[in-house]
């Protein structure tokens, strides 16, 4: 594996399979790797001739700088998983590489509408402002054929398909199923903060997910929210949001459709922690 923290240098040396034709896939992260990361990786492997691992913890996506504070860094085990994993590159660029002084890095100018002002952009204002930016960034940098990002965060996956779609750049999302530990819970680089009591009672997202599929035969979309939101409190969680919403618009539904598949999305806390999951509750 070629590690690289300059931009220039990796695409000098990129620049072989490119003129082989060969495809580059991209994996972009924040570190503190977990099997969700490398199943990424793995698909980008079997997609792509070379693949591209980043690592950068961007500071312009949080809204509190307690939690960019308290973000898990692990780079030594991350550069050992990849690895073993067979990654081909890892691109480590400091903050100066990404956002140079002299350069002032743009906010994407893209027409996200009700995409960033529902659920996550209602509680994290500005987020995906910062989240475009730095994916626009790293793509300007890595220039890859493939992008691939987990279904974990899917309002954040939704967007960057939309802005991908409204610059015309070209480069191909590639969605990959979240991946979750074996008693559900969704894999996330923040789990490893979570003490032994709020990673128990985080376990009530997955299982509230689950059963909101069976309620959706009895119930509307609002009874079904109302139930979930209850059914977290009494886990011992805070919950931010249950919505249910339109899995290819994230317009929030009032009623189930036949072909208008709907996905949950849920935002919660454990303890200090922050955790996020969706599922789909009615295909449609």
């Amino acid at each position: 594996m070629y590690l690289f923290k300059k931009s220039a240098d990796l695409q000098a040396f990129l620049a072989d399979y490119r003129s082989r034709n060969r495809q580059i896939g991209f994996v972009p992260t924040m570190g503190a790797l977990h099997k969700g990361h490398l199943s990424l990786l793995h698909a980008s492997q079997d997609t792509a001739h070379v693949t591209v691992c980043s690592i950068f913890v961007n500071p312009t996506q949080f809204n509190e700088s307690a939690d960019l504070q308290h973000y898990p860094r692990t780079p030594g085990r991350d550069i050992d998983l990849l690895h073993n994993a067979g990654c081909d590159i890892l691109f480590m660029p400091e903050v100066e590489e990404v956002y140079p002084a002299e350069y002032e890095v743009p906010v994407p100018d893209v027409a996200l509408g009700h995409l960033a002002e529902v659920m996550e952009g209602e509680h994290r204002p500005g987020h995906f402002e910062g989240v475009m930016q730095v994916v626009l960034r790293l793509l300007s940098l890595v220039q890859p054929d493939f992008l691939f990002m987990g279904q974990k965060d899917y309002q954040q996956l939704t967007i960057i398909r939309e802005m991908i779609r409204q610059l015309s750049l070209e480069v191909e999302l590639v969605g990959c199923p979240t991946l979750r530990e074996p008693d559900g819970l969704a894999m996330s680089s923040r789990n490893v903060r979570l003490s032994p009591e709020d990673r128990s009672r985080a376990l009530a997202i997955s299982q509230t997910l689950a059963e909101a599929g069976s309620w959706a035969a009895a119930l509307s979309p609002g009874e079904i929210q109302e139930k979930a939101l209850n059914a977290l409190r009494e886990a011992g969680l805070v919950p931010e949001y249950f919505k249910l919403a339109d899995a290819e618009n994230l317009q929030l539904v009032d009623t189930f459709e036949a072909g208008r598949e709907v996905i949950a999305c849920v935002a919660a806390r454990a303890g200090e922690v922050r955790l996020i999951d969706n599922r789909v509750i009615y295909p449609g």
